[in-house]
């Protein structure tokens, strides 16, 4: 398998990066029944290549992007001892080249943009029945925090 590089996305990648969008939508709906059934979007993915708060990321292998992920520079709440994080988001790999290591090469990236960006806490949210993504980001660090309940009326 060839190099796996990691850049900054660029406008000519909407296409795939849309694309992947509607697959991470598509993975999770399982997980969430409050998703509408009709085609949605959870990001405006082009305004986000182009904001100075957001480092969107995609990896390439041989000019093909295969995945993505950000980082949004986020305010946090006045009673935490950090005034800022970085929420992580949009991660995925295409299919093809899972578990070779190109969602920690995303995360160590973004991990060193939101160091030159003087952000020293990052956060993302994950569906408790998805052990995969869970495993993934515990692989890099990642801990349990905090969990979110829900119940429909």
């Amino acid at each position: 398998m060839h190099e796996i590089t990691i850049r900054k996305a660029r406008r000519t990648d909407l296409k795939k990066l849309l694309a992947f969008e509607q697959r991470i939508i598509t993975a999770e709906r399982p997980f969430d029944p409050t998703l509408k059934d009709e085609k949605i979007h959870y990001y405006d993915i082009g305004k986000m290549i182009s904001a100075s708060n957001i480092e969107v990321l995609v990896a390439e292998i041989d000019l093909e992007v295969i995945g993505s992920g950000y980082a949004r520079i986020e305010s946090a709440q006045p009673y935490l001892n950090h005034a800022t994080y970085a929420y992580l988001g949009f991660m995925y790999t295409d299919l093809n080249y899972r578990g070779i290591g190109v969602n920690s090469k995303i995360i160590e990236r973004l991990k060193e943009w939101c160091r030159s960006q003087n952000i020293f806490e990052l956060r993302l949210d994950v569906y408790n029945e998805n052990a995969s993504a869970m495993k993934a980001y515990e692989k890099v660090g990642f801990k349990k925090h905090l969990v979110n309940m829900r119940i429909g009326l």
